[in-house]
């Protein structure tokens, strides 16, 4: 039941974030945002020690496919409990918030478990940072896609109410490089603590997961150095991005798939 709880938590959370940027909604402006708040902020409190129990089981981890969507989920929250401090933010606040309700009909949909093995601490920390990391930075693809569809929007000149929900181009782009910059660092500490604590990585054949994700850092550590040095942003700010995450997304699920293919063909 505790998946219902957080789901309609952030639900109405999220709706109440989105109506506090529309103009019908002006007179019930800070009642509307003292509800969102207090809805989030429960919804967090009980999504962190559902998870913390689910997922921290007998010396290990239980990493279910349900378990790793709901730390997106939680992940999703959290950013968006930050960013709605930004007025102009809480229409994108309000859209991940209702992502993040959505993880927890996942959850619960899918409430298996897998079989937990005990790990050294070092193991633990490195597979959390890697979870962490790439949850992060499957906000961050999100935040993209919503950038990419407000500069299409401008460039249509489409205007309705539905604009106050977006927040200004340039603050979503900052947005989308802060969780950038995070997501680098985890990345990086993951690969950094894989290499040094991971035995046998190619006995193991972890080889195809271990280049694409250096692939991807290479990509985000490219995309934040021109940020810097030379300004990027628009379209190929984002596109870079999405770039580096698609390498991401084939450094996990293709190196599952190719796991598959071998314990097929050894069958």
């Amino acid at each position: 039941m505790s998946e219902i709880t957080i789901f309609l938590l952030y639900l109405l959370a999220g709706l109440a974030f989105g109506c506090t940027r529309l103009p019908r909604f002006a007179g019930l402006h800070n009642a509307l945002l003292i509800v969102a708040f207090l809805m989030l902020a429960i919804g967090l409190g009980l999504h962190c020690q559902h998870l913390y129990q689910s997922v921290f089981v007998g010396g290990g981890f239980d990493l279910s496919t349900t378990h790793i969507a709901s730390m997106i989920g939680l992940e999703l929250a959290l950013i968006a409990l930050i960013a709605t401090i930004v007025p102009t933010l809480r229409g994108i606040g309000g859209g991940m918030l209702l992502l993040a309700a959505l993880t927890s009909l996942v959850t619960l949909a899918g409430n298996t478990s897998t079989s937990v093995t005990p790990m050294d601490w070092q193991i633990r920390a490195h597979i959390l940072t890697s979870l962490l990391s790439y949850g992060l930075l499957t906000v961050g693809a999100i935040v993209a896609v919503y950038a990419m569809l407000q500069e299409r929007r401008l460039h249509q000149r489409r205007l309705s109410a539905a604009n106050n929900l977006f927040a200004p181009l340039e603050t979503t782009e900052r947005l989308l490089f802060s969780i950038a910059a995070a997501g680098f660092a985890g990345l990086a500490l993951a690969i950094l603590s894989g290499l040094t604590f991971v035995d046998n990585l190619f006995a193991q054949h972890l080889a195809h997961k271990t280049v694409f994700s250096i692939l991807a850092l290479i990509v985000f550590g490219a995309l934040l150095a021109g940020r810097t040095i030379a300004g990027w942003r628009g379209k190929r700010a984002i596109k870079l991005y999405l770039g580096g995450f698609l390498l991401l997304c084939v450094a996990y699920f293709g190196t599952r798939l190719i796991l598959e293919q071998l314990n097929l063909s050894w069958s």
